[in-house]
């Protein structure tokens, strides 16, 4: 429990799922962890209630990550109740419409509309936000999906736009914060039990496309997040690292 001893980290959407997976494996190596919510305030506060009991400090703060303008002001709360950051973790990101085809007269426009300003925009807003704070040294790990890389079904374009999107700006963001020592990587996350659940026929046509057939655990894709991390990753920058059971094998 010393890789991360002293270090300050941020998890977005962290009051479940992967968010909270990721929160509980940075804490389990010593960091202090913030983590954003926007609606899951007892979630939340349970999250922040484990990980002191892993003697780091732990503090939540609500964030709507789809308003731009409230990026500022949580990585400002963020720094100022611990005094720095060191590692940014872009976890939090909705799905919309699931299944549902560009051309749907079901589909509703305005959610889609949301979930570009929250996958995509938001996750800029925040990066750029934390890159005037963050300790040189530092790490930014954003949470991508394989769906980024290959759609592979129909009823995803939008959902795979703003993952592919966050994917090429780390690559940039990777270039121009080198010179401080600042990592930028992606993880590709794959198929989790979690909310964000699609439906029955969704679940039995994505495992289908994997190489290890099932969904992984928010634990095991943590993982890799953790070691990005770490300073054993401290000469890994703009790449992406694969944990999704072999969706791109």
């Amino acid at each position: 429990m010393s890789a991360l001893k002293n270090k300050v980290a941020l998890v977005t959407g962290g009051s479940r799922g992967l968010g909270a997976a990721t929160a509980r494996a940075l804490a389990a190596d010593g960091a202090d962890v913030a983590i954003s919510y926007v609606a899951s305030k007892e979630k939340a506060a349970a999250v922040v209630e484990e990980l002191t009991a892993l003697g780091v400090r732990a503090a939540a703060f609500r964030n709507d990550q789809a308003d731009p303008v409230a990026a500022a002001e949580l990585i400002a709360e963020v720094t100022a109740h611990f005094g720095g950051l060191d590692i940014l973790v872009n976890n939090a990101a909705v799905g919309t419409n699931p299944g549902l085809p560009v051309d749907s007269a079901e589909a509703d426009v305005a959610e889609w509309d949301r979930m570009h300003a929250t996958n995509y925009l938001g996750v800029i807003a925040i990066t750029r936000a934390a890159s005037k704070v963050l300790r040189d040294g530092g790490r930014i790990i954003t949470v991508s999906s394989g769906l980024g890389a290959r759609t592979g079904l129909p009823g995803s374009a939008d959902y795979a736009a703003t993952k592919a999107g966050i994917t090429a700006y780390t690559r940039g963001v990777a270039r121009d914060l080198a010179p401080r020592g600042i990592t930028a990587n992606v993880v590709q996350a794959g198929l989790m039990a979690t909310d964000m659940k699609p439906s029955a026929e969704v679940l039995e046509a994505l495992t289908s496309t994997l190489a290890i057939k099932r969904q992984g655990l928010p634990s095991e894709q943590a993982e890799g997040i953790r070691f990005l991390a770490t300073p054993a990753a401290s000469y890994i920058t703009g790449a992406v690292l694969d944990t999704n059971g072999g969706y791109l094998a």
